[in-house]
Formats: C-alpha cells, sequence, structure tokens
C-alpha cells in the first residue's frame, strides 16, 4: 500500500475528523450531568454536619464514584465510539483505504477522545473536590488521578471499539464489575485493573489511606497507566490493519 500521507499528517487528519464526529450534543450533556452527580455529592459532603474530615470524606467520594463511575463511563463512551461508531455504520472502510499508516489513524482517534474526555472529567472531578473541601493536595491528586484514568482507560476503550460490535454494553459491563467491584475489594484484581492505579494516584498525592487496592507507588502507576494506553493502541492498529471493514 502507498502510505503517501506522513504519519503527522495523519494523526491531525483522524483527529479533527473524530473530534466533530464524537462532540454531539445528547453525548455531550449526557456526559456533564453524570459530572453534575459528582457535584451534586460534594455539596453534600460540604453542607453535611455529620463529617468530621472533610477533606478526606471528599477524597473518598471522589474514589467511590468519580474513579468508579465518572472516569471510566466518560472514557468509554468516547473512546469506544472514535472508531467503533465508523465500524458499526460501514463508512470505516473509507477512512481505512486512505493511504495513512493504522498506527497514526488509531492514534489520532485515541487523541480525538482525549479532547473530548479529558476536560469533561477533569472538570467535574476537579470542581467536585473543591466543592467538597479537599485541601490543594487533594485537588491536584483528583486531577492527575483522572488525567492519567482517563489516558489508560481511552486506550482500551479504543480497542474495543474495534474488537467488538455493542461495545458500549460489554465495557459497561467491564466496567461495572472488574473495575468497580472485583478491583475495589481485591489487591490482586486491583494490580490488573486501571483503577487500582488511579487510586493509587488519588491515595499517594492526597495523603488519604484508600486501601490495600491503592498501594502502588506513584511512579508504578503513572507508568502502568502508560503501557496500557501505548500497549491498547499498539493493539488497535494490529486490529485496524486485520479487520474486514467492507
Amino acid at each position: 500500500m502507498n502510505r503517501s500521507v506522513s504519519s503527522v499528517r495523519a494523526v491531525l487528519i483522524t483527529h479533527r475528523l473524530l473530534v466533530r464526529q464524537l462532540l454531539t450534543r445528547g453525548r455531550v450533556l449526557a456526559l456533564l450531568s453524570l459530572g453534575a452527580v459528582m457535584v451534586l455529592a460534594a455539596v453534600g459532603v460540604a453542607a453535611s454536619a455529620e463529617v468530621e474530615d472533610a477533606s478526606r470524606t471528599i477524597i473518598e467520594v471522589i474514589d467511590g464514584l468519580g474513579l468508579i463511575l465518572v472516569v471510566p463511563v466518560v472514557s468509554l463512551v468516547f473512546a469506544s465510539a472514535a472508531l467503533g461508531d465508523l465500524r458499526e455504520d460501514g463508512t470505516l472502510v473509507y477512512l481505512w483505504l486512505r493511504p495513512m499508516d493504522r498506527l497514526s489513524v488509531v492514534t489520532g482517534a485515541y487523541l480525538a477522545a482525549l479532547t473530548v474526555s479529558v476536560p469533561l472529567t477533569m472538570l467535574s472531578l476537579g470542581c467536585a473536590a473543591a466543592v467538597g473541601g479537599a485541601t490543594a493536595d487533594g485537588i491536584v491528586a483528583t486531577i492527575v488521578a483522572t488525567a492519567f484514568g482517563v489516558l489508560a482507560y481511552s486506550g482500551v476503550f479504543v480497542l474495543l471499539g474495534l474488537m467488538i460490535r455493542n461495545s458500549i454494553i460489554w465495557g459497561l459491563a467491564y466496567v461495572l464489575l472488574w473495575e468497580g467491584l472485583f478491583a475495589g475489594f481485591s489487591e490482586p484484581i486491583g494490580k490488573v485493573a486501571v483503577r487500582g492505579y488511579a487510586r493509587s494516584l488519588l491515595a499517594n498525592l492526597s495523603e488519604v489511606d484508600l486501601g490495600s487496592a491503592a498501594a502502588a507507588n506513584t511512579s508504578t502507576a503513572v507508568v502502568v497507566c502508560v503501557l496500557v494506553a501505548v500497549g491498547s493502541l499498539a493493539a488497535a492498529a494490529v486490529r485496524l490493519d486485520r479487520i474486514d471493514v467492507a
């Protein structure tokens, strides 16, 4: 195949095309509403007379609601749709047939998902941390944990969107069962779940103990999140090259 389009240009073309596709009013409003739930929970923490340590409690709420629901679900909706929607409606063939390297196409799709997901998640969780009474370290911890969580989840879900149809349904099952239920209570499972490393960043940077499932050190958590993203994108490029898009 004549790959006449440079890698950088291919990434930019794919990114520009898919950002427009992903930014639908329905998706944005639905996920803003999900973020608003976090802010409302933070208001409840700040207003409750029964909360003795609001700064600690809001970090626990962000761990138990933000990292288990907002971050993975927002990442799932946008990342799985980046190439998955094109596959579902049969238009992926037009992108696939362009003389562009497959990894560049996947990278552009990934960056398009991040362009939408990162601001939505960081804004809602960062605001929740501030409103709920988190310390400055707690707010920074929330933003960092959110960013690296989205970074890793988006790579996984770009791959999922290419691997299977109805990826939202399967992705939600993965998020709620593996990342939510099992990883939250089992240290071994937490070591093979993205949430465990996002929680570790939140716990380490905020200095709030979130239990043994958040026991990785900061450097390890950062490296694992990056490796998950890179590995998923490499696998997605291979999958795109082999997929039957006709």
